[in-house]
Order: C-alpha cells, then structure tokens, then sequence
C-alpha cells in the first residue's frame, strides 16, 4: 500500500456551505500545530482526521456553522485556528414539529433514467429478488436452536444438489413469547415478522417452524390471505416442535430438512432474467459514522439515489434520531402535505417513545461518532439526510410495513444499524447501501450489503471489508457525481449476482426487531 501524504505540507479542509465558520480535516492522520490552512488561519493544536476546525474566531454564544446550519453554540470564545470538538458545543434543541413548511420545496422533475437492467429473480407477486434464498421463519426464540441445526445440516447435506439456491436463511429473533402480545406497540415486531417472511430475496416460499406452546401462533403470525402462498399451497407450511410425531431431537430436525428440500426443489427451477433498475428497493443507512461521511460517502449515495429514482426504483432512508434535526428539509421535500404530515407523525411518536424511556435524540451518537469528529446529533443529522438526494419524498412506511409505493420513501426506523436493516428487509428492500467512517463489518444474510468507505485510510485498510471507497471525493480524484454513478453500477453488478465482500466472507449480523412493547 502506498504510504499518505505528508499532511502538513498539503492540508486538505472541507467546508460544506459558504455561510460555514468551521471546516473539517480531511487528510489522513490529521494536520499539526502550527499548518498554515489555505486561505484561512494557523492551526493552533493539532487536528485529527474528520474534525473541526475554526476558520474565524467565534464568540462565546455564537453559533457554529456546518452545512450552513447552527450545530451548537460555542460554550465559550474560540479562536480561529482552534480545534472544535464537541465539549466546546452547546447543542440546541430538537426542531418543533409544528408550523413547518409542508411540501413545499418543489424542485425541478428530474428526467427519466432509461435502458439500466439487472439480472433478477421475479416472483409471483409481481417483486424481484436479488439473490434466491430460502428463508425459514420461525414464530418464537425457543426453536431458534434446532433451526439452526437443521439449516447447518441443509447447507451441508441438500443445499449442493440445488446449485441454483442462494443459501439459506434462518430467520432468528427474540420475539414470539414472554411478551406483552395485545399490548400497544406489539403489532410492530409481529408485523415485521410477517413481512420478512415477504422479502423478495426469499422467491415467496414459506416454511415456519413453530414450538406449539408460544403466544405468536402461526395463525397469528400469518392469518389466512397476509401472505401470497406457493403455487398448490392453501396454508403456510408449519413445522411444529410440540406435534407428538417427534419423537426426539432427531425427528424435529429431519422433519424441516425434509420439508425444506420440498421448497429447495421449486427455487432451483428459477432463473435469472432482464428486469428493469426500477425494480430495485434499496435501503440506505450509516453506521459507525464520522464528520466525513456527510462529505463523501452520504453524499454520493445520495446521487446514486437519485439516479435510482430517475429510473423508477424505491430507494428508502430511515434512522429516526439522525434525520430528526432535518425535518424541515424533509417536510418541505414531500411530494404531498398528506406525505409530510406522515412524517410527522412518525416524528412526534417517536419522541414520545423516547420520552417514556428518559431520554431525548442526543443519546443517538456513540463514543466512535464523536471520535470521528461528530460532535452532536446535530452535525450527524445534517451529515445524515444527504443520502436522500433531492427527489421528493413519496411516501412514508411505518415500523414493520412493507413499502407499497415507488419512489423514494422515508422508512420509520430506529437509527440502530441491526433493527434498522431489519425493518427495511421487512419493507421489501433487495439491497442495501451501507456507509460507514469508522468501520464496521454489518452484513445481511438476507440481502446483499454494499459497504461504502468514507475515508480512502479505511478502503485501503480494510481492503477486503469495503466495497467501494468514496474517500477519493474528499481528496479531488473523484467527484460525489463520478462516485454516484459508481455506486449505481454497482448495485446493478450486485443485483445480478456480483458478491460483496460481506458475502464472500459470510458475514452478517442477526435480525432485531424493534419490540416497543413490554416483556413480561
């Protein structure tokens, strides 16, 4: 690998926005005391990578600009040249979420983006797949050790004389029993269930393993008519633990390898065909975020969407307390009051939800946020949002909900990087974008991530973990078009079968669902 530029003598600063009294570091290991900043002053301490520094002295009270927004008050006087960190901030406020502009902000159509295919795997409810996968849904945590037996001994004895299947998927939770079932709230993780069991990754075949003793029954988890059946099926296929033909751990266990070859057989006879890039649901999130991922990474995949929007495709952001502090621009970016008061909604119910629980949106940022220069959940916001891209917003999907409109949408998420992509695998997503600043090995078994660098130090590093490296735009080699367009690729070579790394190296973290309800 090549070694980083000597960072004194050719210091790269990045201001996002004119009206911006700050601008952020971005070479590699940070800048030393005494570097001259081009067009600004002396560093008066050393800076690390991705952090702040002041361009003009800032009163105490004053506000500190980024993104041409206030993302605090300067707790006391700072001095041009200084390091801004997040101890010198006085973050402001949540935004009210009333009298706000309702989709007002109507931006230019942007043209149709034709003749862009991929290589799918359509499916009888008129969804694609990107990958063929068989999934086994399971209605409680109880069963989840049997089933991982089970799908060990699939992939291991059966899944090779079915080379036209992805894999297989054990939909592992902990949810289903010991819950507070009727309570409000509790509709959420069992509707997330349902529409997991939905993903166009899993070519609408349904196998369920049940224990028989839990409050999700499967009658309840997959009443009569929730759920498109395969062809010949008039009932989900149910496996239940309790069902006295088992006799013994053995038996349970052939029992779902014998009905999974039966599902097995139908996915091998699929194939790939053309399908338009419309047909893609793209779920886009961050984790182990730094000052630089609203910079590099957020923004090119903002780009990305919307290309993939000019192309007729869903693309669906989320992470309630990281776009909370932008709900202005989003309410404005509706494509319909009825849209932007959707997000409001969700909005105001989730800081409620927060409330009960002590705490407010500012217990969102991690040690490793802040480490990466983020200073509040202001600046992370901003940062955040720009992974939307500029299309209107068509649509809101509430924890749990599959996604019924094209377009882009916002999908009501906790900003957790697991219950998120959960919730968007349950909302229909066939791909996901994942940026990432200080590192994160996230994957998805479900569903093929593509991780984005927003530190080139990091791509290069972690040079079997990154997909692509957006650290070239803060460093002038490629522009956040240039790196759009790239990630649009991209997800089309994915789409049609290309493996990321997380694939390659079998990487994926578990499911999560988002339980608001009491546990007993």
């Amino acid at each position: 690998m090549d070694a980083p530029p000597d960072a004194s003598r050719n210091p790269v600063m990045v201001r996002m926005h004119a009206d911006d009294n700050v601008a952020v570091v971005a070479n590699d290991g940070g800048l030393p005391a005494g570097t001259a900043l081009p067009g600004g002053p002396v560093l008066l301490e050393a800076v690390p990578q991705a952090h702040k520094v002041a361009l003009v002295d800032i009163a105490a009270g004053a506000p500190v600009l980024r993104y041409g927004v206030a993302i605090g008050r300067a707790r006391a006087a700072v001095a041009a040249g200084r390091w801004v960190h997040e101890r010198l901030l006085e973050p402001p406020p949540a935004p009210v979420l009333d009298g706000l502009p309702l989709a007002t902000a109507r931006a230019p159509a942007l043209p149709a983006l034709e003749g862009h295919t991929f290589e799918g795997y359509r499916n009888a409810d008129g969804s694609v797949g990107t990958r063929n996968l068989l999934a086994i849904t399971q209605t409680v945590q109880c069963v989840a050790g049997v089933v991982e037996v089970a799908a060990a001994r699939i992939r291991s004895e059966v899944l090779p004389r079915f080379p036209n299947v992805d894999g297989v998927v054990a939909l592992e939770h902990a949810y289903g029993c010991g819950v507070a079932i009727d309570a409000p709230g509790a509709e959420i993780p069992i509707r997330t269930l349902r529409n997991l069991a939905r993903n166009p990754n899993f070519g609408g075949e349904l196998l369920v393993v049940s224990l028989g003793c839990e409050k999700l029954q499967p009658a309840r988890l997959l009443p009569p008519g929730s759920i498109a059946l395969a062809a010949g099926e008039d009932a989900p296929d149910v496996v239940c633990l309790q069902d006295p033909a088992h006799v013994g751990f053995g038996s349970m266990v052939d029992r779902i390898v014998e009905r999974a070859r039966v599902h097995l057989e139908r996915l091998d006879a699929r194939r790939r065909e053309t399908v338009p890039a419309s047909e893609l649901v793209v779920g886009v999130q961050c984790g182990g975020s730094d000052a630089l991922s609203g910079v590099t990474a957020n923004p090119a995949v903002g780009a990305c969407a919307d290309l993939l929007v000019r192309a007729g495709a869903t693309v669906m952001f989320s992470e309630t307390t990281e776009v909370r502090d932008g709900i202005a621009q989003l309410a404005a970016r509706a494509a319909s009051p009825e849209v932007a008061q959707a997000m409001l909604r969700e909005m105001a119910w989730y800081d409620d939800y927060l409330r009960r629980g002590g705490v407010d949106r500012s217990a969102n940022t991690t040690p490793g946020n802040k480490a990466g220069g983020l200073s509040n959940i202001v600046e992370k916001a901003m940062g955040s949002i720009v992974k939307s891209g500029s299309a209107p917003i068509s649509g809101v999907v509430p924890p749990g909900d599959r996604a019924t409109v094209r377009g882009l949408l916002y999908a009501a998420t906790p900003a957790s990087d697991f219950v998120c992509g959960t919730l968007q695998l349950a909302a229909g997503m066939n791909l996901h974008v994942f940026t990432t600043g200080r590192g994160t090995p996230y994957g998805l078994a479900a569903c093929p991530v593509i991780k984005v660098a927003t530190r080139t130090e990091l791509a290069r590093r972690w040079h079997d973990l990154m997909d692509l490296d957006a650290g070239r735009i803060a460093s002038g080699e490629a522009t956040v078009e240039e790196t759009g367009w790239a990630l649009f690729r991209l997800l089309l070579e994915v789409a049609s079968g290309r493996r990321t790394w997380a694939e390659r190296w079998g990487l994926h973290n578990q499911l999560v669902l988002f339980n608001p309800a009491p546990v007993t």
